[in-house]
């Protein structure tokens, strides 16, 4: 990308001590804080705030997490329903009266371009804003634009034809929005990450006829015990640890989460039931070309490992419980409802009937436009806890940011603080509404 830095006629730099990018949840609980201690800020953000989630969800898209873990700093989710999950619709109206609690200095469909050092401990952040070119100059600069950056679709995708007359629909799930949107025919959803799982639901219960590729993502139980899962868990502290106490580490960072939905109230999503009641299961997508998908013969596999998960995660929630003397009711342990009878190594698309493709593989991080010396070999950004070892850069809004709850709602005011006072040097004090207080839920 390219900055506006050098050019002849740029503009001169506007002075501010924070520029946070980004206005969706995390860059505004940045601001929240920052207006809390009387910082001079501004925040850029290239669309509208939180746009993101009317513009990459579907239209039956319901939050995976009970409502009441929608914290922000100063602002909690106070409806009627807080053990339920709110839709996409009124996520977007929910996270759209944040900033006027508190009025930030957000400046819309401004796009950072480039960030830069100014060669004296601060930065340049040069910018497009509505009456074109914008140059700020700070002390601290806080990255809020989060990890899903860039759609992923193979490279390979655009050599798929299985001789439609009006050729083969691709989309990544970011597109996808109503199975009505899509041409009559089979619909081949690769990915079963939550979007890829809950996409092929959508398709499913409108009565379309769904190949699903499956991955090696988790899924997790919608209620055990007589409670959601997610609450137990909040309830176990285990969205609060940190990432580097995690099993696995610091590479935890890099796991798909566990597919899950709260549509309909919220429950499991059980893709052998799905293939049960006529879905058909493919193992992973190696490749393909013209009327052929390549897949590995990995469902059963796959099935078994997710199985694997969703009971061991329900056998450390017994343990809490029993450990804690709580009474609650018993569970029966999940019966397979499906097994492969038998596996193959490739999909005909014609022979399917496949008529479109949605691809739920996942979105890459795009830092091009950072050019301050902060990233790994694999080009992510280095840092501990959103700070960086450039001082003054922060990150904010990643998932494991610093725990398992620092992508969600519920984590983001707690690494938002962390960042802001590490700016200003204060101590932390107590936030009213958005605190990840979850004792007694």
């Amino acid at each position: 990308m390219t900055g506006v830095t050098g050019v002849t006629g740029a503009p001169a730099p506007r002075r501010t001590q924070v520029v946070v990018v980004g206005g969706g949840q995390a860059g505004l609980s940045a601001s929240w804080f920052l207006c809390r201690d009387g910082v001079d800020h501004v925040v850029l953000e290239a669309v509208t705030a939180g746009h993101e989630w009317a513009s990459t969800r579907w239209d039956s898209f319901t939050l995976v997490t009970p409502n009441w873990q929608c914290r922000l700093p100063g602002y909690a989710y106070d409806g009627p329903d807080p053990d339920g999950f709110m839709t996409r619709d009124e996520v977007v109206a929910w996270l759209a009266g944040y900033p006027r609690t508190f009025g930030p200095p957000l400046r819309e469909r401004t796009r950072v371009t480039r960030l830069s050092q100014d060669g004296a401990g601060g930065f340049l952040v040069a910018a497009e804003g509505p009456d074109g070119p914008e140059l700020w100059q700070a002390e601290h600069v806080v990255l809020a634009t989060g990890g899903y950056h860039r759609p992923v679709v193979p490279s390979w995708a655009p050599s798929l034809d299985p001789g439609l007359p009006d050729g083969l629909v691709q989309l990544h799930s970011a597109q996808y929005r109503r199975p009505d949107a899509l041409p009559p025919g089979a619909v081949l959803v690769v990915g079963t990450g939550q979007s890829g799982a809950q996409i092929a639901e959508d398709l499913h219960l409108a009565g379309r006829s769904v190949h699903l590729a499956v991955g090696s993502a988790p899924r997790v139980a919608r209620r055990h015990r007589g409670r959601d899962v997610m609450t137990w868990l909040a309830q176990m502290g285990v969205y609060e640890r940190p990432v580097g106490t995690t099993p696995g580490g610091v590479p935890a960072r890099e796991k798909t989460n566990h597919y899950v939905t709260g549509r309909g109230g919220g429950r499991d999503v059980d893709l052998r039931a799905f293939a049960r009641d006529g879905m058909v299961l493919h193992g992973r997508v190696t490749g393909g070309a013209g009327r052929t998908v390549q897949v590995t013969p990995t469902v059963g596999a796959a099935l078994d490992a997710a199985d694997a998960v969703y009971a061991s995660i329900n056998r450390d929630v017994d343990a809490w419980i029993e450990a804690q003397g709580i009474d609650a009711p018993s569970a029966a342990p999940y019966e397979p409802v499906w097994r492969p009878a038998a596996e193959h190594t490739e999909l005909d698309l014609h022979e399917a009937g496949v008529t479109s493709v949605v691809w739920a593989v996942g979105y890459r991080a795009d830092w091009s436009w950072v050019d301050v010396g902060v990233f790994t070999g694999g080009g992510r950004p280095s840092h501990t806890r959103g700070v960086t070892g450039v001082p003054g850069l922060y990150l904010l809004g990643l998932p494991w940011l610093h725990t398992w709850g620092s992508g969600r709602f519920l984590g983001v005011a707690v690494d938002a603080e962390h960042v802001t006072a590490c700016i200003t040097g204060t101590d932390r004090r107590p936030v009213p509404g958005g605190r990840t207080a979850t004792a007694g839920r």
